[in-house]
C-alpha cells in the first residue's frame, strides 16, 4: 500500500483523531508554504494536543458540577469592593497551593458572591489540569452518611480523593447533628495535608459551634482547615438585596 494512502489508517489505529482529520489539509498548507517535514509534523502534533486538552477540560468541567456561568470573567469586582481581585486571580491561576494540599475558606453573609468566587476558582483551575468537584455541603454530608450506613464510607472518601480540589459550598447549612458533623469531620481529616478543600461559609469560625455539637470536634476541624489555608472575607452588601432595591426603584 502506498505510504500516503496508508497514513489515514495508521493515524486511526494510533488513536490520533485530530491528526487523522487534518493531516491532508495541513499537508497542502505545508506544501504551499514550503514547510520542512519537522514543521509539518510539529504543527499536526500540536493540533492533536490542543484538541485533547480541550476535550479533557470539557470532560472535567462536566464532572465538576460547577454552577453554569460562574466564571472569573463574570464576577463584578467593582461591585464586590471587599474582594481583592489580584488575590482571587492569583489563587485561580496558580495551582501550587492545590499540589501542596492547602485550603481556601471564603467567609461572608448570604448573597455577596461566595459561591461565584469558589466556582470561578474551580473553573480556572480545571484549565490548569486540576480535577475539581463542586457540591453543596448538605448534599455531600447526605452522601457521606449513606456511605456510612452502607459500610462504604472509607471507599467513598477514597473516591473523593481522586479530586485534587473539593469545593464545599455553604457549610453553615449543615445541621448541628452528631451524625452529620461526624462524617463532615472525617472528610476534613481525610483530606488534611493530602487534598485541598475550598469551603464557603456565612458563619465565621467563632460560630462553628453552631455547626459541630462537639466543641472539641469543631476546634479539631478548624485547626486542620486553617493550618495551610488562605482566608478570604467578603464583607459587601448582598447583591441580591441591591438588585431588589434597584428593581423596586425602577418600578416606581
Amino acid at each position: 500500500m502506498h505510504k500516503q494512502a496508508a497514513l489515514p489508517l495508521l493515524l486511526k489505529q494510533l488513536n490520533l483523531p485530530c491528526m487523522h482529520a487534518h493531516w491532508e489539509e495541513l499537508a497542502a498548507e505545508a506544501e504551499q508554504a514550503h514547510w520542512g517535514y519537522p514543521d509539518y509534523l510539529a504543527t499536526l502534533a500540536n493540533r492533536e494536543l490542543a484538541s485533547r486538552q480541550q476535550k479533557r477540560i470539557a470532560r472535567h468541567i462536566k464532572e465538576a458540577s460547577l454552577p453554569v456561568g460562574k466564571t472569573l470573567d463574570a464576577f463584578d469586582f467593582k461591585t464586590g469592593q471587599s474582594v481583592n481581585a489580584a488575590q482571587i486571580t492569583t489563587v485561580a491561576n496558580n495551582n501550587d497551593w492545590v499540589k501542596q494540599g492547602d485550603n481556601i475558606v471564603i467567609f461572608g453573609p448570604s448573597g455577596v458572591g461566595k459561591t461565584h468566587l469558589a466556582s470561578a476558582i474551580g473553573y480556572r483551575l480545571i484549565e490548569k489540569g486540576v480535577r475539581v468537584l463542586f457540591t453543596p455541603t448538605t448534599a455531600m454530608v447526605q452522601k457521606l452518611q449513606q456511605a456510612r450506613r452502607d459500610y462504604k464510607l472509607a471507599d467513598y472518601l477514597n473516591r473523593l480523593a481522586r479530586f485534587d480540589l473539593l469545593i464545599l459550598d455553604d457549610v453553615g447549612y449543615v445541621k448541628k447533628d452528631e451524625a452529620e458533623t461526624s462524617v463532615l469531620f472525617e472528610l476534613i481529616a481525610q483530606r488534611y495535608e493530602n487534598r485541598s478543600l475550598l469551603i464557603t461559609s456565612n458563619q465565621p469560625f467563632s460560630e462553628w459551634g453552631q455547626i459541630f455539637p462537639d466543641n472539641i470536634m469543631a476546634v479539631a476541624a478548624i485547626d486542620r482547615l486553617v493550618h495551610h489555608a488562605t482566608i478570604i472575607n467578603v464583607t459587601d452588601e448582598s447583591y441580591r438585596r441591591r438588585e431588589s432595591i434597584k428593581n423596586q426603584s425602577n418600578n416606581l
